[in-house]
């Protein structure tokens, strides 16, 4: 770690030098992220220009958007072939805790995250806890996997309690940097920093849906010097095998 003279934008920190995006939907073409091809390689060719060492690419497996490993790992296949960088490029998937989820459970049928492939990305509704959350978290627990919850920040309904309740189930957390800079709102923003002071943040992602979202917030600097100071930390850590 560097000296910090003032809070720099995340662009110019160096924070995302040799970073591991551990969260993001730049595989084109199969949820509510990157639509083409194009757009995915102009994106990894941006990632190149800001230093980011690895990728995991994080679909949506929901109701809403039905995907299957292995259509996604065709996609993905289709993706390497096209992209002719350095970047380390990883598969795994974001996994709506749903009816669908449930199916899963029972056919233990997903992409985990991590290269060891004992990690499972998951995520809620922003609004309401869904029917049967603890009891699809037991699940999946008992079948050997440890949760990772996506962007915890951002769900509405959880309060302190409720976080340091699933940081005692063992839950690895995975913070948006776009939280930390506001770009999600100041709840979002207030949460963000709140568990990033407490040791809860595991992993960091960009979320990326979008390039000029990406671009813009990154553009931003966190309202605390020590908060830049904490995502480092972060960045610098073991994150999951």
């Amino acid at each position: 770690m560097w000296p910090f003279s003032s809070v720099d934008k995340i662009e110019k920190s160096g924070l995302l030098n040799g970073f591991t995006d551990w969260h993001c939907h730049i595989l084109p073409g199969v949820d509510d992220g990157v639509r083409t091809m194009d757009k995915s390689l102009s994106i990894l060719d941006r990632y190149e220009e800001l230093g980011v060492k690895k990728v995991w690419l994080t679909p949506h497996i929901m109701e809403d958007y039905p995907n299957t490993p292995e259509s996604l790992r065709a996609r993905f296949e289709e993706l390497k072939q096209n992209y002719k960088g350095n970047i380390e490029l990883r598969l795994a998937a974001e996994n709506m805790l749903d009816s669908l989820f449930e199916e899963r459970l029972e056919k233990n049928e997903f992409l985990p995250i991590g290269e060891e492939q004992r990690h499972l990305l998951v995520e809620t509704s922003y609004m309401n806890p869904p029917y049967g959350m603890d009891e699809m978290m037991r699940r999946a627990m008992s079948m050997g996997y440890t949760l990772v919850l996506a962007h915890p920040e951002r769900y509405r309904y959880m309060d302190e309690d409720d976080y340091r309740d699933l940081k005692a189930k063992g839950i690895v957390f995975q913070t948006n940097l776009v939280s930390l800079v506001g770009g999600y709102g100041e709840t979002a923003r207030k949460k963000a920093e709140w568990m990033l002071k407490e040791g809860m943040t595991d992993l960091l992602g960009s979320d990326l849906h979008r390039l000029e979202f990406f671009n813009e917030s990154i553009a931003r600097a966190p309202k605390k010097k020590a908060v830049l100071e904490g995502l480092v930390r972060v960045a610098n850590g073991d994150g999951i095998a």
